[in-house]
């Protein structure tokens, strides 16, 4: 993150989704120091703990949450509500990724796949928009992938809930932009989390995908607070529908 531009969050409340390991707890910690009050959603109370340990004291509240029932939700909402009142920014990081090979993939895995990736983003907003309605003011960043844009090996139910998250996001924006509600998704490269840990555990194949990009080397956790913080700002006040690559031009070559 650069020094010296940090928007300040200061009154503002989000929700982010997936916050107990990689990208997700990277932006709940990103928006907890720069201001703002965050709850944390995610199965793993202990790693949501830790996180809240690791955050500036009194910035988050830790909701230990299984988001894979969609009936739920509505009692989501409310309890993301009461800590610090109404939310006016949503991150969306939670997500899943099978790795089946197409003639492997079951009924099973297909659904939670796009529950998780797809449905659980827009209903979750659809709970939480009417608070942002309300202010006239909300930020909404859904969590694409480089498989919004192209077919890996092994992601056909992943890839097609990233590819539905591009077209959920210019569709949300294209329904509550009007009220004030910015939506807008990050497309992430090749960052070592959780859920990319194949891809790291083979150095090969990791070199391989810096090699691809235009930069010439994997993210880091920290190359997502800017893009981040900008989405969730004033700054971009005048910017929605769009997926911002955050991929070292990974989809550019």
């Amino acid at each position: 993150m650069t020094p010296g531009w940090t928007p300040d969050l200061t009154g503002h409340v989000a929700v982010v989704t997936g916050a107990s390991s990689g990208l997700g707890r990277r932006a709940a910690l990103v928006l907890a120091r720069a201001g703002a009050r965050v709850v944390a959603v995610a199965r793993r109370a202990e790693a949501l703990d830790s996180l809240r340990d690791q955050a500036p004291p009194g910035t988050v509240h830790a909701l230990p949450f299984d988001l894979a029932d969609r009936d739920t939700l509505p009692a989501l909402a409310a309890q993301a509500a009461a800590p610090f009142g109404a939310p006016d920014i949503l991150v969306h990081a939670a997500g899943i990724n099978t790795r089946e090979a197409a003639d492997d993939i079951t009924p099973g895995g297909w659904d939670i796949t796009l529950t998780l990736n797809l449905a659980v983003p827009f209903f979750l907003s659809q709970h939480l928009v009417p608070g942002m309605k309300e202010r006239g003011w909300g930020r909404i960043v859904n969590f694409a992938s480089l498989q919004s844009h192209r077919a890996f090996p092994g992601g056909l139910a992943y890839g097609a809930s990233k590819g539905g998250i591009a077209q959920l996001t210019r569709a949300m924006a294209q329904a509550w932009s009007g009220d004030g509600i910015m939506v807008n998704a990050i497309g992430p490269g090749f960052f070592r989390t959780e859920l990319t840990a194949a891809v790291f555990n083979d150095p090969a194949r990791a070199a391989r995908n810096a090699e691809q990009t235009c930069i010439g080397r994997n993210g880091e956790p920290e190359d997502i607070d800017g893009p981040l913080l900008f989405l969730c700002s004033d700054m971009s006040g005048y910017v929605t529908g769009q997926v911002l690559m955050v991929d070292g031009g990974f989809t550019a070559k």
